[in-house]
């Protein structure tokens, strides 16, 4: 099953975010299929930047958001 999750990157204490198209096997920060976005909470507010198209079109094509992407997701306009 393909899961849009968060993957951490960055540097200790200063996290930052890539959102990915990963299988849910796989590791946090392992193999991922695609990358459709990023997350910087340290920024304030916070930069959430998203590919709204391929958001959309890889929950049309079966992928599941994290509760915390879904949130994510919402706030920057790719799902209601």
């Amino acid at each position: 099953m393909l899961k849009i999750r968060l993957r951490r990157m960055g540097a200790k204490k200063a996290p930052f975010y890539r959102i990915v198209v990963a299988d849910s096997r796989a590791p946090r920060d392992g193999a991922f299929v695609e990358e459709i976005g990023y997350y910087n909470p340290q920024t304030d507010p916070a930069e959430i930047k998203v590919d709204n198209e391929k958001a959309q079109q890889w929950i049309k094509n079966g992928a599941q958001p994290t509760d915390t992407v879904r949130g994510l997701l919402k706030k920057s306009g790719a799902i209601q």
